[in-house]
């Protein structure tokens, strides 16, 4: 089956950034499985049993990103949500159905240090 294996996004401030995902993915159930020096840089790679999420220095994108991170239930995403915002995120969409999308769409969203918009989403109905 094909499909989206990893992504990876790098950071103004690399180690800020690690603790910001370290802190507002651990509700969800991801954490730093992996950490080497590529070539001038420091890597880490965010997983559950395998990492698919990678965070690395050398500077912030200069576009936009967006990052939706699936949640198991609402309480995992209001979780992600509060640890997201005391890891210094700043909100940009607090924890609610977005029926637009449709009608059990449950998600949270936050900007991360260097501004990506990072969403946590649960599609299971209450």
């Amino acid at each position: 089956m094909s499909g989206l294996d990893h992504l990876g996004v790098s950071a103004s401030d690399y180690p800020r950034s690690r603790a910001f995902y370290a802190a507002a993915l651990a509700p969800l159930g991801i954490k730093i499985l992996m950490e080497f020096s590529d070539p001038g840089r420091e890597v880490s790679g965010f997983g559950g049993d395998r990492p698919f999420f990678w965070v690395s220095g050398g500077g912030a994108h200069q576009g936009r990103i967006h990052i939706a991170c699936s949640a198991a239930s609402r309480a995992e995403v209001d979780a992600f949500h509060r640890a997201a915002l005391a890891a210094g995120g700043t909100d940009n969409g607090a924890p609610g159905l977005r029926a637009h999308y449709h009608p059990s769409y449950y998600g949270a969203f936050v900007h991360d240090l260097d501004g990506y918009n990072i969403e946590a989403v649960c599609h299971a109905p209450e």
